[in-house]
């Protein structure tokens, strides 16, 4: 029988029995987080909340609370959803397809309508990221990144020219991060330095955070969990109040988890959780240098995979396969998706089950767009368990050598 009610509701049920409580737990851990000015009594709380597990009654003035009794942010538990189509919008605000673009661009023709698709074009592509194959992105925004910094030569205004370096600089952040994706860490580098020395230029805090959180991300998939603390200091002085600073807390979690400090990871976590709160929700979710608020139950998931609370990291893997796929069964953040399919064969592995863990690790290293140094990475954790609870299973060793055949091959 399939369950009808919604989302929210569905999920409220499943994170309290993650956590073992009771609904009446679930109430009084709420209640601490209510306004001081805010009096309601338990009881009067827990019928509500029964009937918000129900489904029967949306919970609108409690949305917040309810999602910080879970650690998480308002805008993951009740999710806006809606997607842009980048090539329509084009046409829409600007009246120009690609083609004409182009041809405006070599005719030397920068007016503000050039200028907007350029703009709707780069953010087109950041879109993008998530599932076209890393090769056509990567073609494809490299040609876009020539024709936006062959106009910083031409005559244009001041205002212009700023806009020019600043699509530069989104531009190469995008390119650096698929150059990272396929192997290719030393042209990554160089781009990431690239985007940070124009986003300086431009006075884009934004693109300048960015640049610091990739160098936070390499020094992730490295094991330099010290150099992403670092790094993601450096991103969060530069850009403290714009989105990249949750995805930089989120950075630092995964690095104290990794080096075994539950008290540092649980406060990187919820800074991060603050500011998403704090920010409005974001006008395109699908943007990969905008933090989508679901994402945080992604960047959750691998910190508590690290530090052994394999409930929660469980029930969040399965928040952030539904998360990100679709009614008709398309997965819209494939990457995601293999790293939370990783999680679930990690606790599968952990509770003796070989043959539910290698299918989710099998799976997960199937998917068509991959970020190697990320994949390889968490696959590592399946891997090293594989070895200490089944290191004499055949399946067990060949998934291991399957997974080095995929390290040595960034």
């Amino acid at each position: 029988m399939s369950d009808e009610r919604p989302s929210w509701a569905r999920r409220m049920v499943e994170e309290r029995a993650a956590r073992g409580w009771s609904q009446l737990d679930a109430v009084r851990v709420m209640i601490a987080y209510l306004p001081p000015d805010v009096d309601v009594l338990e009881q009067d709380l827990l019928r509500q909340w029964k009937r918000w597990e129900a489904g029967e009654v949306e919970p609108k003035k409690y949305k917040a609370q309810i999602a910080r009794t879970f650690g998480t942010t308002t805008g993951a538990f009740f999710p806006e959803r809606g997607r842009r189509d980048g090539r329509a919008e084009i046409l829409q605000v600007s009246g120009l397809d690609t083609v004409e673009i182009i041809a405006r661009l070599r005719a030397s023709d920068v007016d503000n309508a050039t200028l907007d698709a350029l703009r709707i074009t780069a953010d087109r592509l950041c879109c993008e990221y998530a599932y076209m194959p890393a090769d056509q992105l990567l073609v494809e925004g490299r040609a876009w990144l020539g024709r936006v910094v062959g106009l910083q030569h031409q005559r244009v205004s001041l205002a212009q020219h700023r806009e020019l370096i600043a699509l530069a600089g989104k531009l190469s952040l995008l390119v650096g991060c698929v150059e990272y994706d396929s192997g290719r860490p030393r042209d990554a580098e160089g781009t990431r330095q690239a985007a940070l020395m124009l986003g300086q230029e431009a006075g884009e805090p934004g693109v300048q955070g960015w640049a610091h959180e990739m160098r936070a991300w390499f020094a992730l998939t490295r094991g330099d969990f010290r150099g992403v603390i670092a790094a993601a200091e450096a991103g969060i002085a530069v850009a403290p109040n714009d989105s990249v600073a949750a995805q930089l807390y989120a950075q630092q979690a995964k690095a104290w988890a990794r080096l075994g400090d539950r008290q540092q990871t649980e406060v990187a976590l919820d800074k991060g959780r603050q500011l998403l709160e704090r920010l409005p929700y974001p006008e395109n979710i699908e943007h990969h240098f905008v933090v989508d608020p679901a994402k945080y139950d992604f960047y959750r998931m691998d910190a508590y995979r690290k530090v052994g609370e394999d409930r929660l990291a469980e029930q969040l893997a399965a928040e952030v396969i539904r998360a990100s796929t679709d009614f008709d069964g398309t997965e819209r953040a494939p990457m995601r998706i293999a790293e939370a399919r990783v999680t679930l064969g990690v606790i599968a592995a952990r509770a003796g089950d070989l043959d539910t863990a290698l299918a989710f690790g099998e799976k997960a290293l199937q998917g068509n767009r991959q970020s190697l140094p990320s994949l390889a990475m968490v696959a590592g954790d399946l891997g090293q368990v594989l070895q200490n609870r089944f290191g004499h299973a055949g399946e067990a060793l060949e998934f291991v050598n399957h997974l080095r055949e995929l390290r040595g091959g960034q």
